[in-house]
């Protein structure tokens, strides 16, 4: 009886188990038959039904240096709908409460019960993609998530939810060209291209399944997978100073009907790059950002390049700006022999007319003559055949390189070259007043700020740290281009020709001076579009007027440039164009920030500065001998056994007495004296003195050029 038993369970397993062998058997066959036999027509399968999607991380934001968010990405959901994923019974439990939540909070175009025939209809049909909402932000998607039925999740309820970003600009037009853009098929521009590599978030790939209709359904959700966000940009930008740049350049543009204007606003001492503002005029008129002027538009910046001339007389040239310069009433013509050998005449000619001659070298440049700067540069520089002290001089100032912004597009400066096809002789003139020369509104403004920060160049620069979740990655320190681009001696001298330029009565910048603080800078009118036809007729596509200086004069905490082009009303002059925009960005400036603003108390008397001192005076020694220590005034005599002298301020605070070399045999300088000095030299060597208007002063023109052959003539002189 055991045996019997024991052969049954014997039995019984050996059945069981044949039976898993040939399960095994069919397993294994079928698995050669997917994989060997049938392998390539599901691989084709494969290929046609499932894709894959780059999903990335968050882009970084960019932040202004003051903790303002300038650009950041927001996430947005389209929401979609498989109505073949839920089971019957899930679906019948649920359809009423669902189609009333989509119709009231979703779809309002509905009612509750033409939502639910809308999807009781849809998921007859098969329909696997069918769109419930697009643009939804984060607490709209989680609100339709816990919807009935939806809230079984994604593969018990069909509901689909993709998310992507968009690129948010909290402050609108702010800064638009600077921040600038990333987009498909288009060349990067500003700081999100320069910096996307660091911004842009980490890729994942996520699978998806091609559908019948044509659209994508991902296998897991998209909101669910989390690759890595870029980091963050803090910039240098100060959205306060970059508002009160854009306002002002912005009301320019409409009261000039000008076509484009940019303003860059940099501190002196880091070149940081504090506002930069760009705005043009679209083909409908619209004035809008479209495009970067201050790092990308080369021209010819007209008057504001004398300061490079005029150090380039003062370094290498061995000018003083106690010489003097005939500028023929603001109007001449140059002599020269062109390629031919045949002898041409250039006329030139000053923005205005003037009523003077021979003047002092400082007030050629304090007034904007032409033809001042182009007569010094020839009899420095052509004449005495060194040209190439001149360029030198321009390419000591770095005038001939790009500043290395971080933004792309800065092209490089045209400085012409001896060797140069297009040189003539005509080049050296022009470029002595801004022309023939190609350079940026930065790349300008750079110079300019070195002289404000002593003769010390600095880097501009935008941008001050990259971080990750507030943590610095990379942090940009100010950069030193060059330690001293001039001697002290020259940086002194035409830090006092700019503030002339603002305080002198006859400067070009004088009616914008302003008594809260001083300000120093220099105007500039350029022709635009320029060319000479028949009869040397000329034609004038246009004009730019700029204004390029610091603030305050005494010590520098910002340079600023603004740069207005096509003006139609109101002027094109940089002095009545691109000045008031300066100054508007000033006073904003001054009133914002108390660092510009002088302590009403001193510890210390401040030393008398340079500029308030009796200067280009000229008399005899032995009168200014004898007042100068009653007056208080330190001064230094150098005069030797000279009977007459000139008082020349020193850069700080003391007086020079300098002599001045009247010849018996011609007709002596007088400009700078008194009456009674100018009557004594000039009646001892035989001329008939008249004035042309008598009033208290000193001479400031004479009708006869000094080195003029004594013949007994009568000269002119106008008093002031």
């Amino acid at each position: 009886m055991a045996t019997q038993v024991k052969n049954e369970v014997l039995y019984r397993v050996y059945i069981v188990a044949g039976a898993l062998l040939v399960v095994a058997a069919m397993i294994v066959a079928k698995a050669f038959m997917l994989s060997v036999w049938q392998a390539e027509g599901w691989r084709e399968l494969l290929a046609n039904r499932i894709t894959s999607k780059v999903v990335t991380g968050n882009r970084g934001s960019i932040w202004s240096s003051d903790g303002n968010l300038l650009a950041t990405s927001m996430p947005y959901y389209d929401l979609y709908f498989d109505a073949t994923v839920a089971s019957d019974l899930d679906f019948e439990k649920y359809i009423d409460s669902l189609a009333y939540c989509l119709a009231t909070f979703v779809d309002t175009s509905y009612t509750p019960g033409g939502y639910k025939e809308f999807l009781i209809e849809q998921r007859k049909s098969g329909k696997r993609y069918i769109p419930i909402a697009r643009r939804y932000n984060y607490r709209q998607m989680m609100a339709v998530r816990r919807f009935p039925l939806f809230r079984l999740g994604r593969f018990k309820s069909g509901l689909i939810i993709e998310i992507r970003e968009d690129r948010e600009r909290p402050f609108g037009l702010l800064a638009q060209r600077t921040i600038g853009y990333v987009r498909k098929d288009a060349k990067p521009v500003g700081l999100e291209g320069a910096f996307n590599s660091y911004l842009k978030g980490d890729s994942l790939k996520q699978p998806m399944i091609n559908m019948p209709n044509g659209y994508q359904q991902p296998v897991r959700e998209l909101s669910e997978i989390q690759p890595a966000s870029g980091a963050d940009l803090v910039t240098t930008l100060d959205l306060d100073i970059q508002d009160i740049a854009e306002q002002a350049l912005y009301r320019a543009l409409v009261e000039h009907e000008a076509e484009y204007g940019t303003a860059i606003v940099m501190e002196v001492k880091t070149g940081a790059i504090r506002a930069m503002a760009n705005l043009g005029r679209t083909k409908s008129g619209k004035i809008w950002e479209i495009y970067n002027y201050a790092v990308g538009a080369a021209t010819e910046p007209g008057s504001t390049f004398k300061l490079a001339t005029m150090m380039a007389l003062l370094e290498k040239g061995g000018l003083s700006l106690e010489d003097s310069v005939d500028i023929e009433q603001g109007k001449t013509e140059f002599v020269f022999k062109s390629q031919t050998g045949r002898e041409e005449r250039v006329p030139m000619k000053d923005a205005s007319y003037h009523p003077y001659d021979s003047i002092p070298v400082e007030m050629a440049f304090v007034m904007s003559s032409n033809v001042g700067m182009a007569k010094l540069v020839d009899e420095y520089f052509v004449q005495k055949n060194r040209l190439k002290d001149y360029l030198a001089a321009l390419k000591a100032f770095h005038l001939d390189q790009p500043t290395g912004i971080e933004i792309p597009g800065e092209p490089r400066p045209l400085i012409k070259d001896l060797q140069d096809a297009d040189w003539s002789g005509t080049t050296p003139l022009w470029m002595a007043t801004g022309y023939e020369v190609r350079i940026t509104p930065l790349q300008l403004l750079t110079f300019y700020n070195a002289v404000a920060n002593d003769g010390e160049m600095m880097k501009p620069y935008l941008v001050e740290r990259i971080q990750r979740y507030g943590t610095p990655e990379k942090v940009f320190h100010p950069k030193i281009l060059d330690r001293r681009i001039a001697s002290q001696k020259t940086i002194a001298q035409v830090q006092y020709l700019l503030e002339q330029v603002v305080e002198n009565k006859l400067g070009t910048a004088y009616k914008g001076r302003v008594n809260a603080y001083h300000f120093a800078g220099k105007t500039g009118t350029a022709q635009l579009e320029y060319r000479t036809g028949r009869g040397r007729k000329k034609s004038v596509g246009g004009h730019q007027a700029s204004f390029v200086g610091y603030f305050p004069a005494e010590n520098p905490k910002y340079s600023c440039i603004v740069v207005i082009g096509k003006p139609k009303k109101g002027g094109y002059y940089g002095g009545t164009v691109a000045l008031p925009v300066f100054r508007a960005i000033a006073d904003g400036i001054f009133k914002l920030r108390p660092e510009v603003h002088f302590p009403l108390v001193q510890r210390q008397r401040r030393p008398i500065a340079s500029r308030w001192l009796p200067r280009k005076q000229a008399g005899a020694k032995s009168d200014m001998l004898h007042f100068l220590p009653q007056w208080g005034l330190p001064y230094r005599n150098e005069t030797g056994d000279k009977p007459i002298a000139i008082l020349v301020a020193a850069p700080a605070d003391t007086l020079i007495l300098k002599a001045r070399h009247l010849p018996q045999r011609a007709v002596p300088n007088v400009v700078g004296m008194g009456l009674r000095d100018a009557l004594y030299e000039l009646e001892k060597r035989g001329l008939k003195v008249k004035l042309q208007a008598y009033r208290p002063g000193r001479v400031v023109r004479q009708s006869i050029r000094p080195g003029t052959p004594l013949q007994g003539q009568t000269i002119v002189l106008t008093l002031r």
